[in-house]
């Protein structure tokens, strides 16, 4: 069984998917990071974000991650699921679940993934503003 649960998609992120891969009767944590699209940013109203990829290779550097966090982490399990498409304020683009025996493991390795998720895996985001939109996160 394996211990990674990596997905891109078009349909609406599933939290308790993310929770129900990583939970374990070994674990006594589980830490969830979701990420929200906001309202504002760089004080402009946001109205929508679009979030695009390269998915063949997203795949293979969540996959590096999830790979490289169960090396460096005592944790179990680890899910991390992004949207791609059109996203309105308050939709979920990202979720990352991580399980382990111990909190401090847990709650390390999850900011690890998304921190490494925002500067490696191939995802794009252009932000909609009520008088235009700009890239934003043009990397790698």
């Amino acid at each position: 069984m394996s211990a990674t649960s990596i997905k891109i998609t078009n349909e609406k992120l599933n939290l308790q998917e993310c929770i129900d891969f990583v939970s374990e009767d070994s674990c006594g944590g589980i830490v969830p990071f979701i990420g929200t699209v906001r309202n504002a940013t760089q004080n402009k109203t946001v109205t929508q974000l679009d979030f695009s990829s390269y998915v063949p290779m997203a795949i293979k550097e969540m996959q590096k991650i999830a790979d490289t966090v169960l090396e460096k982490f005592t944790i179990e399990k680890i899910a991390i699921h992004h949207a791609i498409g059109t996203l309105k304020i308050g939709d979920i683009p990202v979720i990352i679940t991580v399980s382990a025996p111990h909190r401090n493991a847990a709650f390390e390795a999850c900011q690890y993934a998304i921190d490494t998720l925002k500067e490696t895996v191939p995802i794009w985001k252009k932000e909609y503003f009520e008088d235009g939109e700009v890239w934003v996160n043009a990397h790698p």
